[in-house]
């Protein structure tokens, strides 16, 4: 299996869930062949190609123009389909038939209208996961999960360095919060 860096990414100014977080949230996702995912505020979609490369069938909510295009631009360069929905969630969730996976990377301030659209929507034993870099944020979902009766709930904070090859300095990227819960 082959998992994709940074740099292969095609970028502009959206943002991107960077390699080692994505990895960790695909795997505490459980993406394997035949799910059917839902990437909210998808960005460059970085989550949905990787999840599209595990074999799910991917949808992704983005609200960003450029953000739409970079993540064709992505699926089309790595060989795989994402269904693109341009929509500001929760809206465009109900554009998607049945779903059992889902990733809340944005939620533009309306993490709750979203957890609440994704819950009546995603499929008994489903699995929900978001990222945050606040602890308001990220206490916010953790309570929602709770509250909607979500289990497995387990929270990460994943902290990521890496060696700059031309100057040897160390260079940190944000610490990043992952949680995810499985619909009971």
């Amino acid at each position: 299996m082959k998992w994709i860096k940074d740099e292969e990414f095609i970028r502009g100014n959206i943002p991107m869930t960077k390699f080692e977080v994505r990895l960790i949230t695909i795997g505490l996702l459980e993406i394997e062949e035949g799910d059917t995912f839902l990437d909210i505020g998808a960005g460059t979609g970085s989550i949905s190609i990787e999840a599209g490369l595990q074999g799910a069938n991917v949808y992704a909510i983005e609200k960003e123009e450029e953000g739409i295009d970079l993540i064709n631009k992505n699926a089309e360069k790595f060989g795989t389909s994402v269904n693109v929905i341009n929509d500001i969630a929760p809206s465009g969730i109900d554009k998607v038939p049945y779903f059992n996976k889902c990733f809340i990377g944005g939620s533009g301030k309306k993490l709750k209208d979203i957890v609440d659209e994704v819950t009546l929507r995603i499929s008994e034993g489903g699995i929900v996961a978001g990222n945050f870099i606040t602890l308001s944020n990220l206490y916010r979902f953790q309570t929602l999960l709770k509250e909607k009766g979500y289990q497995d709930i387990e929270t990460r904070l994943i902290q990521a360095s890496m060696v700059d090859k031309r100057t040897g300095l160390l260079k940190s990227q944000n610490p990043i919060f992952i949680v995810r819960g499985r619909k009971s």
